[in-house]
């Protein structure tokens, strides 16, 4: 089922209060707007976690340039409402994930209010952001089960790149093959539950989320496209010509605020959960030390090379023209920000894969070389476990360890996230079996 263009809705976002930005003039208070979306939690360091240790405002207070400042930071479901604001002159930095940067870049230009990507929040170079999900007792177990179906997703977002992608790889039109419900990620969570959708394809941290709850089970492993995803920092450009100082300050309080995270992952969870409500186990799940999305601010050649990839995807949905990716991009501002660190910052890797698992009780994980040595200890601890987590055989996402599709192989015991990529090893391992998660832990012990 075609789905109609959604560009301009954007505006149907603006909220009907004004609000301050630091384009106001002169004075000796400045206030900056920095949009964020709290619960999108792969952009944390810079949103809700930067904004609970309070980083940027102690930069804006080490300028002494004259100036008082005041940070308004406005808290968004999405990255629409955020460009909407933007293009209004309303907020000064945002943030939000790939496909939605490029529909900020083209709504800014088409309005005569450019914005720029300035820095990188959290990635993953496979696509492990994004998963379709379908209900617990759903019979669907591979992605060509969704020919004919409804699947809910948020048109324009990182995550309905991902379904029209896996949908295009498995021979089915993402158009016409299925019956696309253009939904925000609440909404569609809420179809899932109540049986009007067959599945959900949204970004972090939705199918984790509903995963942890027992309210969905993963169909499809983004990381399987094995393409760039992540979200990162965009800035109106009349702004950052204002007030340079003050977006370097924001980068550099973004950058210390990823330290904070890498250095402190199971705290910097407990605090993004204290102030989402979100449980800290997803949060953990996403941005922990083996999470699904790495931190670093440097703007990775790979993710532009992705973004410049994905303006395609939008172009086909008739969301956006073309886009110029290359003039999209400034890193001139996190460059002076990070100084001499920036180069070791680019050329830093994600951490490899790893078991982990979270006592109760605990302020640090206990990480273990092998899924079966994962399943021995949390056999052996039975009570005390607050989360397990695995990494998917094949692409490496993290996932729960009790809603991981098992295979015995042997004495090998592998987890993988979705059913279909279990399967397609099976298939290729004669012996090897799907097990349940209570089998694994038996053989494990």
């Amino acid at each position: 089922m075609k789905h109609k263009p959604v560009v301009a809705a954007l505006l149907l976002f603006v909220p009907l209060t004004a609000c301050g930005s630091a384009q106001a003039g002169d004075s000796s208070t400045v206030t900056v707007t920095v949009g964020y979306q709290s619960k999108t939690i792969n952009t944390v360091t810079a949103g809700t976690l930067l904004r609970s240790l309070g980083y940027f405002e102690k930069q804006l207070n080490s300028l002494h340039d004259g100036h008082t400042y005041k940070v308004d930071w406005q808290d968004y479901a999405t990255g629409a409402p955020i460009t909407a604001q933007m293009t209004a002159g309303k907020i000064d930095i945002g943030s939000m994930g790939d496909f939605p940067l490029l529909i900020n870049a083209a709504r800014g230009k088409q309005l005569g209010k450019p914005t720029r990507l300035v820095s990188v929040t959290g990635y993953n170079l496979r696509g492990g952001l994004n998963t379709i999900v379908t209900s617990p007792n759903s019979k669907l177990t591979s992605l060509g089960d969704l020919k004919g179906k409804k699947v809910s997703t948020s048109v324009g977002s990182a995550a309905d790149g991902t379904l029209v992608r896996a949908l295009q790889r498995a021979g089915i039109d993402p158009d016409k093959g299925i019956e696309k419900l253009n939904q925000q990620p609440a909404v569609g969570a809420s179809a899932l539950s109540a049986g009007s959708t067959d599945a959900l394809s949204q970004f972090v941290a939705w199918p984790g989320l509903l995963a942890y709850q027992g309210k969905a089970k993963a169909l499809y492993d983004g990381a399987e496209l094995d393409l760039p995803t992540f979200h990162g920092v965009t800035a109106r450009e009349d702004f950052a010509k204002q007030r340079p100082t003050v977006l370097e300050a924001f980068l550099k309080a973004q950058a210390e605020a990823t330290d904070y995270l890498n250095a402190h992952p199971v705290g910097a969870a407990e605090s993004v959960a204290k102030a989402t409500g979100l449980p800290a186990e997803v949060v953990y799940l996403y941005n922990g030390a083996h999470g699904i999305a790495t931190f670093d601010p440097a703007i990775k050649p790979q993710l532009v090379s992705a973004l410049k990839q994905d303006v395609s995807v939008l172009k086909a949905a008739k969301l956006t023209g073309d886009v110029d990716v290359d003039s999209f991009v400034d890193d001139q501002y996190v460059k002076k920000a990070l100084g001499s660190d920036y180069a070791a910052r680019l050329a830093t890797k994600p951490s490899a894969s790893a078991s982990e698992v979270w006592p109760k009780g605990a302020s640090r994980t206990q990480s273990f070389e092998t899924p079966a040595e994962l399943l021995a200890y949390v056999s052996a601890h039975k009570d005390g476990i607050r989360a397990a987590y695995v990494p998917d055989a094949t692409t490496g996402t993290l996932w729960f360890a009790d809603k991981a599709v098992w295979v015995a192989d042997g004495d090998e015991l592998l987890p993988f996230v979705a059913p279909e990529t279990a399967q397609a090893y099976v298939s290729a391992h004669g012996g090897a079996r799907v097990v349940t998660y209570a089998e694994a832990l038996e053989q494990a012990s």
